[in-house]
């Protein structure tokens, strides 16, 4: 998901407080906690900002990406336009965490009403690339996507240039069904995109085939 969906410039409420313990099985109150192995996922917290405001704005990380939020200030603005939008039912937003500590995000937006189409991004801080927290990360998200938001085609775009992103989805096994044409703006050009998608039932019959390791 590189075109970002939120709009930091038109976001004037202030931040919600943060949310404790998820109880409650129902997305749109709060989000459930997806324990993996080495990582969490977990409702973002206003008290994420800094920590995803210094991991996600370097260069490496949001050369690919809509322009990230450039203060610490502009991410708790984003966590709580977050929050609202998962109560409103149209959007959710993972914090990928260690030790209770943000590194990343996984996004889930509905294309259409009742999230039947969707699209989801991701972003992990470098210095985590290569740990396999991506493919971590990534089964329990998906898991969450197509079993309990019961998404049917999940999308994601990438632009062309981002080997990395690319070569993720392809070795979990997503299906590249075309290029989108000078899609995406960022840094002054035009860029192609790569389409990606998942199908439920491939989720459901083969749960995403891991081809080779997520460098």
């Amino acid at each position: 998901m590189e075109k970002m969906p939120f709009r930091q410039e038109l976001d004037v409420v202030a931040p919600r407080p943060d949310v404790g313990v998820i109880t409650t099985t129902d997305w749109r109150q709060r989000l459930p906690v997806l324990s993996g192995t080495t990582i969490v996922l977990r409702e973002l917290r206003t008290s994420d900002a800094a920590s995803l405001f210094a991991l996600l704005t370097t260069e490496e990380v949001a050369r690919f990406i809509s322009p990230p939020p450039n203060t610490v200030e502009g991410f708790e603005r984003f966590i709580a336009w977050t929050l609202r939008q998962r109560s409103a039912g149209q959007y959710v937003c993972f914090a990928v965490t260690m030790n209770d500590t943000a590194i990343g995000i996984f996004q889930l937006r509905q294309l259409e009403a009742g999230f039947g189409t969707a699209e989801w991004g991701f972003a992990v801080g470098s210095e985590f690339w290569g740990s396999g927290i991506f493919k971590e990360g990534a089964s329990l998200f998906l898991k969450f996507a197509f079993d309990t938001v019961g998404v049917h085609r999940l999308e994601a775009r990438a632009s062309v240039k981002n080997g990395r992103g690319n070569g993720a989805l392809r070795k979990m096994g997503a299906v590249q069904e075309g290029v989108l044409r000078r899609s995406f703006f960022r840094h002054g050009e035009w860029h192609d995109q790569v389409l990606w998608t998942i199908l439920d039932e491939e989720w459901r019959g083969h749960n995403i085939l891991w081809d080779g390791p997520i460098h």
